[in-house]
């Protein structure tokens, strides 16, 4: 793509705030200048907010004060002026119901806090799963020029010499106590050894994948992705970003310049590469809806079809992200899917230059973290879009983290009205179920739980994990966390909470699902699911106020990627009346 940088020197936005001698730059300018700031740094300068996400409460996050300090040195040192501005912080691991229903209303709060303020760019301070999202979102949304730093993952974790995947092993070690496998002191003593350093986690979970994706999208520096967030050159990372932002600010780059849809086409790829988290597939629709680009469920199985899964980390492999940091990092994957025609190589790029530009002379230093073609994980890697009667919409499947043996499979379906039946139900030793059988979870989709938390891999029954089984076929409209594993059909569109069929699979039924045919089947007739369709009344769960009721009244459905419907679309940043 070819990027004409605007004219400089210009008349910037901030200048509405702080430039001239009327009564209203010198109320904006006086109050600014309590904290000390010279007179000077008001005379023109990119004014630059740091949008840091922030929080004790977001473990992942709370060590980005760090490296904020770093960032505004950078644009002190281009001749920027930085402004720091906490922005909403929505933790996966604190927040409940789920971190997901609180994306958007994030999403929304920093969109109005860059549209409202005076900031001609923005640096993007992120980690946690919805932290990145969200701030790219509300970036997209308001168009003004914006480049991401992430937290950057935690240090591997070991325990007694094996090593410890954060999530990952959590469900592992969990499955293992409920077979006896596993005291709950051993658990205990695990627990010592998953966070053992700042950062989000080390796998390749939903943290990991969204800053490969921002990277992949040409949203972030090249090798921004892995860079461990207690290393060094991760604050080294943090201050050329500072630097960095000041020139896009003078050349006007702004995100609609990055975020097209051939940029989207390079981060549906990576994803399938790098076997990124399932959760990616909403997130990025999000964006694209924001930015104005037609990207669809049908792209994400097109494009990441053909993609093999080259990078061994968990949940699918056996490394993580401090190994995939010294291997090489994200422009490694990218530099192989340049050489394999994967990749649409003059996609702009923050930086400036084209994607391909940025990696073509990267090296892999190691090629069982980066694995050639013939020994990936998966030749056929990517997110599967599953459609049938089951799911009209689509349904997403992440076949690298899945059992080969259950890729085509047909069972009685157990139905588990929502996450509560489940958990009242799945540890009885009467249940009816075994191995064969297909676990249905209805009423955890964005409307349904509300806000549609990662409940779909559901942990399996005590009797059948006994046998030595550590997987079975699951559908639900839930997500999965990305440091998850197993045959898990999610995202089932439309969610039952809103008529789908889903609502009215049985205990009983026969449900097919057949990923090489994309195939996900209620063995019904089409008279009877219509039928039950005409019977099905909706539940009685609905907020009557507050955020809650916004969320539950106008988000979208997962398959478009779970927006609220009045923020889709690109409005710009256009400079409001000043009240004073």
């Amino acid at each position: 793509m070819t990027f004409k940088p605007a004219a400089w020197p210009r008349k910037l936005r901030s200048q509405e705030w702080f430039g001239g001698s009327g009564r209203d730059q010198i109320y904006h300018r006086g109050w600014m200048k309590n904290q000390g700031f010279p007179h000077d740094l008001f005379d023109g300068r990119p004014v630059i907010g740091i949008l840091n996400t922030w929080s004790e409460l977001t473990p992942c996050n709370a060590h980005l004060n760090v490296l904020v300090e770093k960032v505004k040195n950078g644009i002190y040192e281009a001749g920027g002026f930085p402004v720091e501005v906490p922005v909403f912080s929505a933790s996966e691991s604190a927040f409940r119901p789920t971190a997901m229903m609180f994306r958007n209303l994030a999403a929304m709060a920093v969109e109005e806090q860059m549209r409202g303020q005076p900031m001609d760019g923005c640096v993007l301070m992120v980690g946690c799963d919805k932290t990145t999202p969200s701030l790219l979102m509300a970036a997209a949304s308001t168009d003004l020029p914006s480049i991401i730093v992430t937290g950057g993952p935690m240090l591997n974790g070991y325990y007694r010499n094996e090593r410890v995947g954060s999530g990952t092993h959590l469900w592992k070690f969990s499955e293992a106590v409920k077979a006896g496998e596993m005291s709950q002191e051993e658990f205990a003593e695990a627990e010592a050894s998953m966070s053992r350093s700042a950062g989000s986690c080390n796998t390749m979970g939903t943290a990991s994948t969204m800053a490969s994706m921002a990277e992949a999208l040409g949203m972030a520096l090249s090798g921004n992705a892995a860079i461990p967030a207690v290393d060094s050159r991760r604050r080294v990372m943090a201050q050329l970003t500072g630097r960095r932002i000041v020139q896009m600010v003078k050349d006007d780059l702004k995100p609609s310049d990055v975020l097209t849809k051939q940029a989207f086409e390079n981060a549906i790829r990576t994803n399938a590469a790098i076997g990124g988290s399932t959760n990616a597939v909403i997130h990025l629709l999000a964006i694209a809806g924001r930015v104005g680009v037609d990207l669809t469920l049908e792209d994400w199985d097109r494009c990441g079809r053909d993609v093999p899964t080259i990078v061994n980390l968990m949940p699918s492999g056996k490394y993580l992200m401090e190994e995939f940091f010294y291997a090489g990092g994200l422009p490694a994957v990218i530099k192989r899917l340049g050489e394999s025609s994967l990749l649409h190589k003059e996609a702009l790029t923050v930086s400036g230059e084209t994607m391909w530009d940025q990696v073509k002379d990267v090296v892999n230093h190691n090629d069982d973290v980066i694995l050639p073609k013939e020994r990936a994980l998966a030749q056929s890697g990517g997110v599967v879009v599953l459609k049938g009667n089951l799911a009209p919409n689509g349904a997403v499947l992440k076949p690298s983290a899945a059992s080969p043996h259950l890729m085509v499979h047909r069972g009685r379906a157990v139905v588990f009205e929502d996450i509560d039946d489940y958990k009242a139900k799945i540890n009885d030793e009467a249940l009816d179920i075994d191995e064969t059988c297909v676990m249905v979870l209805k009423n955890c989709g964005p409307k349904g739980y509300p806000g549609m938390a990662e409940v779909g891999n559901m942990g399996l029954p005590p009797k059948v994990l006994r046998k030595g089984i550590t997987d079975m076929v699951r559908i639900s409209d839930a997500r999965m966390s990305g440091t998850a594993y197993g045959t898990v059909c999610l995202h089932t569109s439309p969610e039952a909470a809103a008529g789908g069929p889903l609502a009215v699979v049985q205990n009983g039924d026969m449900i097919e699902l057949d990923v090489p045919n994309r195939r996900l089947h209620l063995d019904i007739s089409d008279a009877e699911l219509q039928a039950r369709l005409a019977a099905w009344k909706p539940r009685h769960e609905r907020y009557e106020g507050g955020y809650a009721w916004l969320h539950q009244t106008h988000v979208e459905g997962a398959d478009t990627g779970a927006d609220l419907d009045f923020l889709k679309g690109c409005r710009g940043a256009p400079v409001g009346k000043d009240s004073h």
